[in-house]
């Protein structure tokens, strides 16, 4: 039997889109829980003082490169965002919203995918309220709710005890209290969680 384990993402990092689609891959097959904790990538940055690989220009270079040959070779429809960096705050606070009201999954899974699959800019307001609507959301009553001062804490809470866990990046999944970074710990991760 596989544990439930979690799982640390930000809709900004293409890394945890790929994790995302495995991760579906792996549930569709066997009955496992992973549980997801958004978290606010920057702010998680911050916290540990370092700066993500994106806006290192070498490192972004070889970023896009690395994520098209992952997703080749999982079979993963995938597109770089030519609008990234993605301001993704109101969008894992939705998560928070979604996770209230009974379709949190649903809600990561279209976010995602308008994201890095569709390329949609999701730094315009317009077209965030376009994707809510697919969803059958309303996105001013969305939007009100993603800025509640209960929201806002939710998501400062998680990514504050992703830090205190010793979480520095994304996707990052822990099980049995160990850390495991990157789309390609998932095995890792599964193994530990057969313990």
């Amino acid at each position: 039997m596989i544990k439930p384990f979690d799982f640390y993402f930000d809709f900004v990092s293409p890394y945890s889109f790929l994790a995302h689609k495995e991760i579906k891959k792996i549930e569709n097959k066997a009955s496992i829980k992973v549980r997801y904790k958004p978290i606010l990538l920057g702010g998680l940055h911050n916290l540990h003082g370092i700066k993500a690989p994106a806006f290192i220009p070498a490192k972004a270079k070889h970023m896009i490169r690395d994520c098209k040959l992952i997703a080749e070779r999982n079979n993963v429809k995938f597109k770089f965002n030519s609008y990234f960096p993605i301001r993704s705050l109101n969008l894992m606070r939705g998560v928070f919203v979604a996770e209230e009201d009974n379709y949190k999954s649903y809600y990561i899974d279209n976010i995602f995918d308008a994201i890095w699959q569709d390329g949609l800019n999701m730094n315009d307001d317009v077209i965030i309220q376009k994707v809510l609507k697919n969803l059958n959301v309303n996105p001013k009553t969305f939007a009100l709710r993603a800025t509640s001062s209960s929201i806002k804490d939710s998501l400062k809470k998680c990514t504050s005890e992703a830090y205190e866990k010793g979480v520095f990046g994304a996707p990052t999944f822990v099980s049995n209290n160990k850390i495991f970074w990157g789309q390609d710990r998932i095995e890792f991760v599964l193994k530990e969680a057969s313990k």
